[in-house]
């Protein structure tokens, strides 16, 4: 039995089937890229407290530090979610809502990823520089990962919409 097209105007003529396995692949490669780059930041986490200087931390810095521990923790449960999910529901013919909660985990993951990126850049910028630096250089982070993972999406997305 042929099976019809899943989008017949996106120009890939495949199955749903072959769709959501495109689909899974492509968010499992994200997902790797991601998951790496999670890795090393909760590892360099990890290591602050048997630093040194640890005990010069003032008590807000401290307490930034166990939020983005937290943050960290909560990024890498999401973003290894999916496969997770992937194993409960191996072979069950659920490709199609794999996908679909693997990219909502996914986008969560990002979310607070963008957290903790800006939190360690605040971070950093507290006990080296000062505290304005770091509260300026946590905004500025948020702004710019706001801007390149939020924003230009949509405004690509939005060209290539009005040039069909």
């Amino acid at each position: 039995m042929i099976q019809p097209d899943a989008d017949p105007h996106d120009g890939r003529s495949e199955t749903r089937n072959q769709r959501a396995d495109r689909n899974w692949d492509e968010l499992l490669q994200e997902l790797r890229v991601t998951q790496t780059g999670t890795q090393i930041l909760m590892g360099f986490l990890l290591t602050i407290p048997f630093q040194q200087r640890f005990g010069d931390l003032d008590a807000f810095q401290r307490d930034l530090y166990l939020v983005l521990v937290v943050l960290a923790v909560v990024t890498t449960a999401l973003i290894l979610a999916p496969v997770a999910i992937h194993r409960a529901l191996f072979r069950r013919g659920m490709k199609s809502e794999l996908v679909s909660v693997g990219d909502s985990f996914a986008r969560a993951g990002l979310l607070v990823l963008a957290l903790v990126l800006s939190g360690a850049a605040m971070l950093l910028f507290d006990v080296v520089v000062s505290r304005t630096a770091g509260v300026a250089m946590g905004v500025a982070s948020l702004v710019l990962l706001g801007a390149a993972w939020w924003v230009l999406p949509r405004v690509v997305s939005a060209r290539a919409a009005a040039e069909r």
